[in-house]
């Protein structure tokens, strides 16, 4: 089956049809950010589908309307990691070949799971356009049906049921969050949300580093980034969908960006305050929350995946430690004679700072026994608490001097 617009009747098979895969993810309202925000905000965690993320429902879906001698050819994609896990998955589920295109930046665990699900992994290129392009010569080398990950009207459809599922349950919900790689998921949710009800909102976010969408929106073509640079590999995007982007144009009421750092805080207070981990494509939703100038207002951010390998998600933790002065260093200069190291040590106790690391260097000046380097890097409850430290620091005479500190 062709699709070649988005119609309500195939949103309506789609949200059947999906059920068949998807977990139930039902939304979680988060005391924290409401209060952060003057807003009732919920949560849809497309996190815990049983491939990390929503990429199911679009795979899924879009797969099983396919034609039986199409299916019986093969189908061929590329993917960053969730569309590649959601077309493995499907694929297995309805018993049909697939192979995955994924960049070489591709984290592992995105690799292995696409793997674990039979599907045969051919790594090509740095970025998802790249892997792309070596997909659609592999697919016409082949005979493969080549299931795009986002500009696909099928695909869309499926992702759309995710907007079915917020207004069944919050029918009063008056903004809907979705990040934005090449604008799949916000196809699809903004157009059948509009369909619902037309006053609902529908925000897409996009990484500062690669906001195609935004940029294709304001020249009101389909514009391709010269490069991008963001943690948030789920969508690190070039160019958004052409076969899409009318839909994006008519149904998305904005687009927010925000920065890597941003998306670093998010993470921590994901897992902090909800135990959930939520990769940083993900985690767009919920650091644009402070970006809507709004109050009193229903808000659902949609986390639409949850897989990060523990390697970026310790660097993630660190510098959000560091961000939020949870970690600090300073360094300040002492005499170096026995006893200095134990006065610094005790105006640092006194104060409750932990501390986790020091550097000492006796080659900062030529005069030894004037001054020697102590850089400290402690823990604090905050940047409240960090103050208090480097006060306490200058009464005592060492003459602090802040440094950032290295994860």
């Amino acid at each position: 089956m062709e699709f070649t617009e988005l119609t309500l009747e195939n949103f309506e098979e789609a949200a059947e049809v999906v059920k068949r895969v998807t977990q139930e993810t039902k939304l979680v309202y988060s005391k924290y950010f409401s209060e952060q925000t003057g807003n009732k905000v919920y949560l849809k965690p497309e996190n815990m589908q049983v491939t990390g993320a929503y990429k199911i429902r679009g795979a899924y879906y879009r797969i099983s309307k396919l034609a039986k001698e199409d299916q019986e050819k093969g189908l061929i994609t590329a993917s960053a990691g969730n569309h590649a896990q959601g077309v493995a998955y499907a694929a297995k589920e309805l018993g049909v070949k697939a192979v995955v295109v994924m960049p070489t930046t591709t984290p592992l665990m995105k690799v292995n799971r696409t793997k674990s699900y039979g599907a045969e992994v051919v790594l090509h290129g740095n970025v998802y356009d790249e892997a792309c392009e070596h997909a659609y010569k592999l697919a016409e080398e082949n005979g493969y049906t080549f299931i795009h990950p986002f500009d696909d009207l099928g695909v869309a459809t499926g992702q759309g049921t995710i907007a079915m599922e917020i207004v069944k349950e919050l029918p009063l919900v008056d903004y809907i969050l979705v990040p934005v790689g090449g604008g799949g998921l916000a196809t699809g949710v903004s157009t059948l949300a509009k369909m619902l009800n037309p006053n609902i909102k529908v925000i897409g976010v996009e990484p500062a580093g690669a906001n195609c969408l935004q940029k294709s929106l304001k020249n009101g073509e389909v514009t391709t980034l010269p490069s991008i640079n963001t943690i948030a590999d789920g969508t690190a995007v070039k160019t958004p969908g052409s076969k899409i982007f009318p839909y994006l144009q008519k149904n998305l009421d904005d687009v927010i960006t925000v920065t890597d750092d941003e998306l670093i805080v998010a993470f921590l207070d994901m897992v902090e305050n909800h135990k959930m981990i939520v990769e940083n494509s993900g985690l767009l939703t919920v650091a644009a929350l402070k970006h809507l100038d709004v109050k009193n207002k229903k808000i659902v951010s949609v986390l639409s995946g949850g897989n990060m390998d523990v390697i970026t998600m310790s660097s993630v933790v660190q510098f959000g430690l560091i961000q939020r002065d949870r970690i600090f260093t300073v360094s300040v200069l002492l005499p170096d004679s026995p006893g200095e190291l134990t006065k610094v040590s005790a105006v640092i106790a006194k104060m409750q700072g932990n501390v986790i690391k020091l550097e000492h260097n006796q080659f900062i000046s030529t005069n030894r026994s004037k001054a020697v380097e102590l850089k400290i890097t402690m823990e604090a409850f905050g940047t409240e608490h960090k103050n208090q430290i480097v006060k306490a620091l200058e009464e005592a005479g060492y003459k602090p001097r802040l440094i950032r500190a290295n994860p």
